[in-house]
């Protein structure tokens, strides 16, 4: 949104009821939460829905909001749908991962012909939860790292840590497979 001045009304007119406000903060948030929920998930419907599910509990919460970075706050409420999603979700995700490293012992190169964003989703898709959703916030939500590190509660120096080390195993998967 355009200026903090601009935020904090339309924040306040959420908080008042006012649709449009709800309308406008939707409309700015939409496209960097449903990518967020996209290259955590890898599944489009999943993101939609997660990305709605955010939207929902957004008017359910936003009088919770205290100010401060809003960012980091939606982005918090946004981390806690995802991991209630893999809660409800991890039998069904569990049997992903094996049927992925299955696929991966038959056939080694697999990731030679796929486009290159297909190829790092998959590879993003065998990093651990926390790792992957640091990613995910940093470089495709476009958050800073201390958004991030606001968002977890944690100092900064833990959150650029363990960007750091997630990336440098990323790494290691796109040159192992390639």
């Amino acid at each position: 949104m355009a200026g903090d001045n601009s935020l904090e009304k339309t924040i306040e007119g959420c908080k008042q009821g006012r649709n449009e406000s709800f309308e406008k903060l939707i409309n700015a948030y939409s496209k960097r939460s449903y990518a967020y929920f996209y290259r955590l998930a890898n599944d489009k419907t999943i993101a939609e829905d997660l990305t709605s599910e955010l939207f929902v509990k957004l008017v359910e919460k936003i009088d919770s909001f205290r100010g401060g970075n809003f960012n980091s706050w939606l982005f918090r409420i946004a981390s806690n749908i995802f991991y209630d999603h893999l809660r409800r979700k991890k039998r069904r995700q569990e049997f992903y991962e094996k049927e992925i490293n299955l696929q991966r012992q038959q056939n080694p190169s697999a990731g030679e012909d796929e486009e290159d964003w297909e190829y790092l989703q998959q590879k993003l898709q065998q990093l651990d939860d926390e790792t992957r959703e640091l990613i995910t916030l940093r470089y495709y939500s476009g958050m800073s790292f201390r958004e991030i590190s606001q968002m977890r509660s944690e100092p900064i120096g833990t959150t650029l840590s363990k960007v750091h080390r997630g990336l440098k195993k990323l790494k290691t998967l796109l040159t192992k497979g390639a």
